[in-house]
């Protein structure tokens, strides 16, 4: 059995800020990752959303963007940017969902970066 006294106190800097409305705890500024690093989880679930939605729309649920942003309860431009997620380049979908690299691209620029050529897609993600 343990006495009061030999409790041992363990500290651990962290710093936790705000991301996406949400708190995330952020490592000390000369920490590295490691290689198995995962992917951000708000990046995977809106590619994963935005399929859904592709594939809604492709089998003829939803005719127009208005209905389909109507059916899910968001706006029309934020499920209209998201769309553009279902058609990323397969290199771009590959490493973003399989890799082990924390990408530098933020979701926004994802978005905007879809409306572009597979081949600068590539290019443009993962410089």
């Amino acid at each position: 059995m343990t006495k009061p006294d030999d409790t041992i106190r363990v500290l651990i800097p962290l710093n936790v800020r705000k991301k996406n409305g949400r708190p995330k705890i952020l490592p000390p500024a000369d920490y590295r990752p490691s290689e198995d690093q995962s992917q951000d989880p708000h990046i995977l679930r809106a590619i994963g959303r935005a399929w859904g939605w592709r594939r809604r729309m492709e089998a003829g649920e939803f005719a127009t963007i208005q209905e389909l942003a109507k059916a899910v309860g968001l706006a029309e431009r934020h499920v209209s940017r998201q769309l553009r997620l279902a058609y990323l380049a397969p290199e771009v979908l590959k490493r973003l969902t399989c890799g082990r690299e924390a990408s530098a691209v933020s979701l926004y620029d994802l978005c905007f970066l879809a409306g572009e050529s597979w081949g600068e897609q590539t290019v443009s993600a993962f410089r």
